[in-house]
């Protein structure tokens, strides 16, 4: 099996900082992405940013020039530093990769349990 373990959400004051991390552990051949997904109070989850294992990534709209996502496939772990944080930033974090492994060769889409970011006075 697969687990995905987010950390690093909190309550931050507006135009603060936090950093999030999430390790995926368990029986994995390869990654083939990891995002970061954020569902807000009475919203639909959304995609933040995401990062490929060619190193490419890509980001919303409503979080680009404030938000960096960065990892490392070798060691399983991807990183979401969030700067210039609004209000509206405020909801569960979620970590997601797309992996293949060991006894399962084909890819598949894992999720973590999401972490809190409240942005707030």
């Amino acid at each position: 099996q697969v687990q995905l373990v987010e950390s690093g959400g909190g309550l931050v004051q507006p135009g603060g900082s936090l950093s999030l991390s999430c390790a995926a552990s368990g029986s994995i051949f390869s990654i083939n992405s990891m995002d970061w997904y954020r569902q807000g109070p009475g919203k639909q989850r959304e995609l933040v940013a995401s990062l490929d294992s060619g190193g490419g990534t890509n980001y919303a709209d409503f979080v680009k020039g404030r938000f960096t996502i960065s990892g490392d496939f070798g060691k399983n772990t991807v990183y979401l530093q969030m700067d210039v944080l609004k209000p509206e930033d405020t909801a569960v974090y979620y970590c997601n990769a797309i992996l293949s492994r060991r006894d399962y060769p084909y890819e598949a889409r894992y999720w973590g349990q999401g972490t809190q970011v409240t942005v707030s006075l």
